[in-house]
């Protein structure tokens, strides 16, 4: 789970790549949460970059929230979690 109010300025640019990347490095199913919209604080008006998203384990967009209010859905299917995570054993690789 990924909460987040990610700025419009970098929002639109980085939102989604880090979200995969993440989705990719973990072999998790990434599920992330945005807030969207403007609001207030202080004197200075401020804006969020919505579109929220399902991200698979392999960084594939599984589903992604509109512009605006929304929600996204998708299934997760974990027998192709354990298909990536043999493909790609990096669990296995960890040095402590």
């Amino acid at each position: 789970m990924v909460p987040a109010a990610f700025t419009l300025q970098t929002g639109k640019d980085h939102w989604e790549p880090l979200l995969r990347a993440r989705a990719i490095e973990t072999q998790t199913y990434i599920v992330a949460a945005a807030q969207t919209g403007t609001y207030h604080e202080g004197n200075d008006e401020r804006a969020s970059w919505g579109h929220s998203m399902i991200v698979d384990p392999w960084g594939h967009i599984l589903a992604q929230a509109r512009e605006g209010t929304g929600h996204a859905t998708a299934t997760v299917e974990l027998d192709y979690l354990d298909t990536v995570r043999q493909r790609i054993p990096v669990a296995q690789h960890r040095v402590l």
